[in-house]
């Protein structure tokens, strides 16, 4: 009985990526990976006093429908859904609410009166306001907190710096104001950071990441100022900064033939710099720079990196479009809204316009 209700809750998580955004299926493997470790739990009884928690965040929630099953006197770690995860003594290490109808509440501060919870998600619940309650500085053991789609706000407060544990912190999509605060830095194991999708204001902090295969997701905020240059690290894999404000030539530590980073999009910005020799990774997949104030020309690199996305539209650049390799892959959307490019996929050039 255990084996099958535990089967349908990993099932039940892995149908949820269908409906979230890219930025949040991170933290979902790690849940769905995380739970496959303890499958065999839900045969130990849940720790009284996690249940009595359990219970306190469903009544701070309004009783939702969805946690029905969540009752007194049965075992917590058999709850579903959502899913209730526990180790094989039955303390609760892993929680998943997502899709909540009818939630109108503030963030439970009963959520931080589980010790032993390793991973928390949050998904797709508008209803969900206010900020992050203190009581989730008691969380010191949580490795990934994955927060999206709701509409909690306030700022991302400080005392997240004190859960040391934290690889994965995700707080998307939801109406976070304020500035970036820098003592995030301080979380030794941080790799993946998403804060997108909010109100946040002011210039992103250095060093944020650490480790190796870090993704920093921060866009559609209001971010001022310049890129840091620790964002061009070897470690990075993922750097994600579209529409914000930002300013200033991120080219000189972002790019160059061996870094490995694999997708760069700084759309919708105010960057500034000369494209045309700036040599482009070739572990390169994704590629946005449209709606900046980039100039000179089309860099010739291009022609050896494989892009499965790539966007230049909406900058300053002129000159002929590099012909060969991989550049035959780009279509004239790549280019549009440029001061005078030309040449495949564009019309040909002419001389008055290679000229200007």
């Amino acid at each position: 009985m255990h084996e099958k209700q535990n089967t349908a809750a990993l099932v039940s998580l892995s149908a949820m990526a269908a409906d979230l955004p890219p930025s949040s299926w991170h933290a979902l493997l790690c849940l769905v990976l995380f739970s496959a470790v303890v499958a065999s739990s839900s045969a130990m009884d849940c720790d009284g006093e996690d249940r009595a928690a359990l219970l306190r965040v469903k009544a701070q929630l309004g009783h939702p429908v969805q946690l029905s099953s969540w009752l007194p006197a049965t075992n917590c770690c058999a709850w579903e859904p959502p899913a209730v995860f526990c180790s094989a003594a039955g303390r609760v290490t892993g929680l998943a609410l997502s899709s909540l109808d009818g939630v109108r509440a503030p963030v439970p501060p009963a959520l931080g009166e589980l010790p032993e919870l390793v991973i928390l998600q949050v998904q797709s619940v508008r209803g969900l306001s206010g900020p992050i309650p203190s009581s989730f500085g008691n969380l010191t053991r949580l490795e990934d907190l994955n927060i999206a789609g709701t509409s909690i706000s306030g700022p991302v407060p400080d005392f997240l710096a004190g859960l040391t544990s934290l690889r994965t912190l995700v707080i998307a999509d939801g109406k976070l104001a304020g500035p970036i605060p820098g003592c995030l830095g301080s979380l030794p194991d941080l790799r993946y950071l998403d804060l997108s999708g909010n109100m946040l204001t002011g210039a992103i902090p250095p060093g944020l990441l650490h480790g190796s295969f870090r993704f920093l997701i921060l866009a559609n905020n209001q971010l001022t100022g310049e890129i840091p240059s620790d964002c061009g690290d070897d470690d990075v894999d993922t750097l994600d900064l579209s529409h914000n404000l930002l300013v200033g030539d991120p080219s000189p530590f972002l790019f160059g033939i061996t870094k490995p980073v694999a997708k760069v999009d700084l759309s919708w910005n105010e960057l500034e710099f000369d494209m045309t020799d700036v040599s482009f990774p070739h572990h390169l997949t994704f590629l946005d720079l449209s709606h900046n104030r980039i100039n000179g020309s089309v860099a010739k690199s291009l022609m050896d990196v494989k892009l499965e996305h790539f966007d230049v539209s909406y900058n300053g650049l002129c000159g002929e479009i590099p012909a060969g390799r991989f550049m035959s892959a780009h279509g004239a959307e790549s280019y549009e809204q440029n001061r005078c490019l030309c040449g495949t996929p564009l019309p040909p050039c002419t001389t008055g316009m290679l000229g200007r």
